[in-house]
C-alpha cells in the first residue's frame, strides 16, 4: 500500500512539472526554455554535424562526406518546427525519411545519419534544437481571400 501511495505522488508531481512549462510545442513536447543557440552551434560542431549538413546561413565549414548529403538545414519554411519534431529527426533519423531520392539519404532503407540517442547529453541536444530552430525563417503567409 506504501509502494503504491508513493508511486500516486510522483505522477502527481510529473503532471505538475509539465503544467509549468511554458514553451510551445504543437505535439506537446518541450524541452527546457534554456536552450542556447551558441552552445547549440559549438554542440553541431563538436558532434560533426556539419561533416554531412549544411546550415543556410550559417559560416559553418562546407560539409565533406562522400556522398554528398542533399538535406540543407535552415533558411525558409513554411512553419515552425517544433520542439518534438527536431527532437526525432535527430535521435531517430530514420523514422521518417526526408523527400529526397533514397539512394542519396538511405542505405538498406535506413537514414545515413547516425542515431544520436546514445551519444548526446539532454543539454547538447536541447542547444542543438535552439540553434536549428534560429536558422528556419516562417514565410509570411498569404491572406486567403474568399470569393462569393
Amino acid at each position: 500500500m506504501l509502494r503504491r501511495s508513493k508511486l500516486l505522488v510522483l505522477a502527481a508531481l510529473l503532471g505538475s512539472s509539465w503544467a509549468c512549462n511554458t514553451r510551445y510545442s504543437a505535439s506537446a513536447f518541450h524541452l527546457p526554455a534554456d536552450g542556447d543557440v551558441e552552445r547549440g552551434k559549438a554542440a553541431f560542431l563538436a558532434l560533426g554535424c556539419n561533416s554531412c549538413h549544411q546550415v543556410s546561413g550559417t559560416d559553418l565549414p562546407q560539409p565533406a562526406v562522400q556522398p554528398p548529403v542533399p538535406v540543407v538545414l535552415g533558411g525558409d519554411v513554411n512553419e515552425r518546427y517544433s520542439d518534438a519534431f527536431l527532437v526525432t529527426e535527430v535521435i531517430d533519423p530514420s523514422r521518417r525519411l526526408a523527400p529526397y531520392p533514397r539512394e542519396q539519404i538511405a542505405v538498406d532503407g535506413r537514414s545515413r545519419m547516425p542515431h544520436y540517442a546514445d551519444r548526446m547529453s539532454v543539454r547538447q541536444l536541447t542547444d542543438i534544437v535552439a540553434f536549428l530552430q534560429a536558422q528556419y525563417r516562417v514565410r509570411p503567409r498569404l491572406p486567403q481571400y474568399v470569393y462569393y
